[in-house]
């Protein structure tokens, strides 16, 4: 049984990377950044008006009330371009282009136009309501860096700078293979013992949010003969093969076995984990492959932990594990004796301002609708109790 911390830096150690390709700007949006992302122009590209107003000379407002003359007007798009000279004003739209000369922006509503003239009834500093040019990024200047994953909030400023097409990394190819005689297709009605394939579901999901495509197999009964056949077919041109169940020490528990039998390098069997101990991280060829334990919210935690690592360094993501932070814990919580546990939770924010975490009330491991409403993990050292009003670490999902 291993470390956790010493697992992920084996799955870091055999994570080859993957190539890449341009995809379309509205297609980027979770991919991996294959190149850095630099500025093709000053932003703004010109000093830019904030507000509506007139654009002036601020020293000539020092005395204000003051009129002076407007000689033109400049809107987003149709700036106006000549010179602004003592006594003159020019009419600005916001996002409008400040006409040289002038010094600072009045908004409209401290000033009064009639007949060609505008009266400023409140002085105006200098800068006032301007962004300077190149105030948000200079040209040349990098963005975002390789390795950086694609948000929404990002597409803006890609498209700014031109970018119609981002390259990105390959996405991993994905296997899930579901394995149990106790468990049916979604679609289907469970017989007498039988539950549905709830873990490939949501693997699929997992995955393809890390940026994966992903394939779902046929369900494998617990019979170590098509267990094999299996994972050697799911094995060839796929980068990852994610095995659930069949990972712990029982009678019908193949998983392990049939590795070992087709030749793969295991390596590690056990995790010191609460929830995912008999966790497996094996190679055939070329493949990674995961066996996770059959229970969901063990399959969920040891994907966040170990699956969702692997997929990201394939792609060359600067930032493979979960972020972590802290919260108060609302609730008196353990760790098992001798495991590291990893307690399912959703955070609030409490009247104080604080971020609290909060034990989800769970029947244990295969409790995936208690885990459902779980955005967050506690990590707990093992051994370690902590009493509601502690400070402890948490791992946002």
């Amino acid at each position: 049984m291993i470390p956790i911390s010493k697992a992920i830096k084996l799955i870091g150690r055999e994570t080859r990377k993957l190539g890449s390709e341009k995809v379309e700007l509205s297609a980027a949006v979770g991919r991996t950044l294959a190149e850095n992302i630099v500025a093709d122009n000053d932003l703004p590209p010109f000093n830019r008006a904030q507000m509506d107003g007139y654009a002036v000379v601020a020293s000539e407002t020092k005395n204000a009330p003051v009129t002076l003359k407007i000689i033109g007007e400049s809107a987003a798009g149709r700036g106006w371009h000549k010179r602004l000279r003592r006594g003159e004003a020019v009419r600005i739209m916001t996002g409008a282009p400040v006409p040289s000369g002038a010094n600072a922006v009045q908004k409209v509503e401290l000033t009064r136009e009639a007949a060609g003239l505008v009266t400023i009834n409140e002085s105006a500093k200098r800068g006032q309501n301007i962004v300077r040019r190149a105030a948000e990024i200079k040209r040349g200047k990098r963005i975002f860096a390789s390795g950086e994953i694609v948000t929404e909030n990002m597409i803006a400023a890609l498209a700014s700078f031109g970018y119609a097409k981002v390259q990105v990394s390959n996405r991993p190819r994905v296997a899930i293979l579901g394995t149990g005689s106790e468990i049916v297709d979604v679609a289907k009605r469970p017989g007498r013992d039988q539950i549905r394939n709830s873990n490939s579901a949501m693997l699929d999901v997992l995955c393809r949010k890390s940026g994966a495509a992903t394939t779902i197999f046929p369900i494998i009964k617990d019979d170590i003969a098509e267990l094999k056949k299996a994972i050697k077919l799911g094995s060839k041109r796929i980068d990852i093969l994610v095995i659930t169940g069949g990972v712990s020490v029982g009678k019908y528990d193949h998983t392990k076995a049939a590795l070992i039998e087709l030749g793969a390098t295991i390596f590690f069997d056990k995790v010191c984990l609460k929830p995912g101990k008999p966790a497996v991280f094996a190679r055939l060829g070329k493949t990674l492959i995961f066996g996770l334990p059959g229970n969901p919210v063990s399959a969920a935690v040891t994907f966040h932990l170990l699956v969702r690592t692997a997929i990201l360094k394939l792609q060359h993501a600067t930032q493979a594990d979960l972020k972590r932070g802290v919260a108060v814990i609302a609730a008196d919580a353990k760790a098992a004796r001798d495991r590291d546990t990893y307690l399912p939770a959703r955070l609030e924010t409490n009247k104080s301002g604080h971020l609290v975490t909060i034990p989800i009330k769970s029947q244990g491991s295969s409790d995936f609708v208690g885990f459902s409403r779980a955005d967050s993990l506690i990590f707990i050292p093992k051994g370690k109790i902590f009493k509601a009003g502690e400070v402890v670490e948490i791992v946002f999902l």
